[in-house]
């Protein structure tokens, strides 16, 4: 149930009222405002994406505008200093917002079913990568319980090598009493073929001295494991599928080619590249928005003789990930981005505050790159670099 307010701008008045998210409530409450208004009708919202926009996004009659709920949860602290909050009159000063500051809100304009569409799977792709540490981690608690010669045997445990030994053999007798050949040919067909590296971890299997044994803690702890390895398995299927359906959806649009071409941006973070920045080229007015709405450029403070700087609290988590985790991967697949992270780290910078400073500085790039619809090119960059006569690869020089 949602609370609406609702204003006819011919005299003024306004009333409001309650529409269930129910489809066919949502369609008898959108025609009834077309009989009644006609059209264009502008919809303030606390939502730029989710089931009630995909709604109100079927009908050309309204042009949607989203509200940071952070926005207008300040907003009603100028009115309700006693924190008191009430839905039909959030929907009312949402309204207000909208009326008196109108240009500060940009309308919702739906980008292609292809980008939309790839929108999600990249985000969805994320949480299951989540779901992955997060089982892996209650996996590696679980066997330190009592079977902890697993991690010892595996570099990795979230690997379909991995489940299927634990899942095969869930404690250490039991693999203990399979046979010598029955192992070597597990991990055959697992494609483990060199003959050394079998031999020692059959060897360490015959020779491992189990933890305890105590049946309280083995039958509960054996049972989750097997558990968590089915998890695992799943969330590993999925996020195989996933990645065939980006791979196959990502040559499909034309920016594709100013993405793949970037330094460390590989299979994972093309797509996501592309969904950062999207297809519209209008969104942004320079690169700086789109360093302010991903939450890399430094928020600064000043009151008086004091300045203040800290990085940007309120901005689409998921964006900031991408053009951080990107920035990190160019260190070292960049000659100038390598140069530029270790300058700031001379300068006393943290890891993370050099990282977010070279993302910084490639939003720029790729503003530009993006803008012009320039694919993305080291040595002209370099050369550019070099003819403005830029301290960093002097810095280079001298080093």
């Amino acid at each position: 149930m949602s609370d609406v307010c609702v204003q006819d701008m011919a005299t003024g008045r306004r009333r409001t009222n309650q529409v269930r998210h129910r489809p066919e409530d949502l369609d008898e409450w959108a025609r009834s405002l077309h009989r009644r208004y006609g059209g264009p009708i502008a919809v303030a919202l606390e939502l730029s994406k989710g089931p009630i926009v995909s709604v109100l996004q079927k009908y050309d009659l309204f042009v949607l505008f989203p509200i940071d709920p952070s926005m207008l949860a300040n907003h009603r602290k100028t009115f309700t200093p006693s924190g008191a909050k009430d839905d039909p009159t959030d929907a009312e000063l949402a309204l207000k917002l909208l009326l008196t500051h109108s240009e500060h809100f940009k309308p919702l304009h739906p980008q292609s079913v292809e980008m939309r569409t790839l929108m999600i799977l990249v985000e969805q792709r994320r949480k299951l990568m989540h779901d992955r540490v997060r089982i892996t981690n209650r996996l590696r608690n679980a066997l330190k319980q009592y079977y902890p010669q697993t991690l010892e045997w595996f570099d990795h445990i979230d690997t379909p090598l991995f489940c299927d030994f634990v899942r095969r053999w869930p404690s250490l007798p039991q693999a203990r009493r399979a046979r010598r050949t029955t192992l070597e040919t597990f991990f055959r067909e697992h494609n483990m073929n060199r003959k050394a590296l079998l031999q020692r971890r059959i060897q360490a299997i015959k020779s491992a001295m189990p933890l305890t044994k105590d049946e309280a803690v083995i039958v509960p702890y054996r049972l989750q494991a097997l558990t968590l390895v089915a998890q695992l398995e799943v969330a590993l299927e999925s996020i195989k599928t996933y990645d065939e359906e980006i791979a196959a959806l990502v040559p499909q649009h034309p920016d594709h080619r100013l993405f793949t071409v970037l330094p460390g941006a590989g299979p994972s973070l093309t797509p996501r590249l592309m969904v950062a920045f999207g297809e519209q080229r209008e969104r942004y007015a320079c690169a700086a928005e789109v360093q302010m709405y991903g939450g890399i450029a430094p928020v600064t403070k000043r009151s008086g003789q004091s300045t203040w700087i800290h990085w940007r609290w309120q901005c689409p988590t998921f964006l900031r990930q991408t053009f951080v985790e990107w920035a990190a991967q160019t260190i070292k697949k960049s000659y100038w981005a390598g140069l530029y992270y270790h300058q700031q780290r001379a300068k006393g910078c943290s890891h993370q505050a050099a990282v977010r400073a070279l993302a910084f500085k490639w939003i720029r790039i790729l503003y530009r790159c993006w803008k012009t619809r320039t694919p993305y090119d080291e040595a002209r960059y370099l050369k550019a670099l070099q003819n403005r006569g830029s301290p960093l690869l002097k810095m280079a020089e001298t080093a």
